[in-house]
């Protein structure tokens, strides 16, 4: 019995401490139910707004928060910014899936906060968030804060003609500002590149215009039937597989739905899996910051036919989960940061520098 009550003293000690910002009484309840039903986390508190949350942090020093976009006084963005400022704690961003609302999630992002999730709006959704939220708080908890990107383009790395006809990358928390380190560095010649990042319907589609926005190749949200061309990049849509097939002998894109595939819908491993189909050996792909282990077996089996192989190294990753799981398989050919990670997917095969 002592021993009992030992045990649970030490998982209340190490609890995940959690404040819950949001305008909405309803919201606010289901989440802080969520995080009342996991004997790991603690409801710190809620706030109806960030003067509010303001003080609630200085009083109850939260390990994460949840934060809503849209609030009256002030909006989540301007206090996230705030927060980054003066008293950085890991933030997840919990948006309704508006256009409008999902530009500013991804601007979020952009000024620190680790994750973005959808508000809850019916039955289903408050399902998929009670399944989804303690783990987004227990990998934002362990997150590291990382510089903000510049908004400029960085310098145009140089292609090279080494038989590397697509270039695959996968990424979770943390993955948005990754992904698109890695292609704005891109030049506008460079290999079709397909990419798999873990976040929200429409969320999706805004992530996508985003980085065509400050990219010099095309990026855009895929399309079932899309063939695959130089100078541009394809983001899975949200709550679909992606999969690269050859269509008339040429590599284009299917869209499939289908059950989760290492929790996940889009999945890396079904992506990276099908790319080693398609096109073998003449692929580079990189696996990036993110919580979990989806596309460690896809690149697995993108080392097994001969594929170039990439994790990103845990000193630049906001998460260091998806990237330890490829290494610890023996999945990955280089362990690089996330500087180096775009010009190693365009150097020549078999080159090491």
């Amino acid at each position: 019995m002592a021993q009992l009550i030992s045990s649970t003293a030490v998982v209340k000690q190490n609890r995940i401490r959690v404040l819950v910002v949001d305008d909405s009484a309803i919201v606010r309840k289901v989440l802080s139910s969520v995080i009342q039903d996991c004997v790991d986390l603690e409801l710190a508190g809620s706030a109806s707004d960030p003067f509010v949350a303001r003080d609630m942090i200085l009083q109850l020093k939260p390990d994460v928060i949840t934060l809503d976009i849209e609030m009256p006084k002030m909006d989540g963005l301007t206090f996230l910014k705030k927060i980054m400022k003066y008293n950085p704690i890991p933030v997840i961003i919990i948006s309704s899936v508006g256009h409008s609302s999902a530009s500013y999630a991804l601007e979020a992002l952009r000024h620190g906060a680790v994750e973005v999730m959808a508000k809850p709006s019916g039955p289903n959704s408050i399902g998929h968030l009670r399944h989804e939220l303690p783990g987004r708080i227990r990998a934002a908890a362990q997150s590291k804060r990382l510089p903000i990107l510049p908004n400029l383009l960085a310098q145009e790395l140089s292609r090279t003609q080494d038989g590397v006809l697509l270039i695959a990358l996968g990424a979770s928390t943390g993955g948005t500002e990754a992904i698109e380190r890695i292609l704005v560095d891109m030049p506008a010649d460079c290999p079709p590149i397909v990419a798999v990042q873990h976040i929200p319907r429409l969320f999706s589609t805004a992530f996508a215009s985003r980085l065509n926005r400050f990219c010099r190749i095309e990026v855009r949200e895929a399309q079932d039937g899309d063939q695959l061309a130089p100078g541009q990049a394809l983001l899975a849509p949200a709550d679909i597989h992606m999969l690269v097939r050859r269509l008339n002998g040429r590599l284009a894109i299917q869209l499939k739905d289908g059950p989760l595939v290492s929790y996940q819908k889009p999945s890396v491993d079904i992506l990276f899996k099908s790319v080693a189909e398609s096109v073998g050996p003449n692929c580079a792909a990189a696996l990036l910051t993110g919580m979990g282990s989806d596309g460690a077996q896809g690149l697995l089996t993108l080392r097994a036919v001969g594929a170039r192989t990439i994790a990103q190294n845990e000193a630049t990753c906001v998460v260091y989960g998806m990237p330890r799981e490829a290494v610890r398989l023996g999945a990955v050919e280089r362990v690089l940061p996330l500087t180096s990670i775009g010009s190693a997917l365009l150097q020549p095969r078999g080159s090491s520098n």
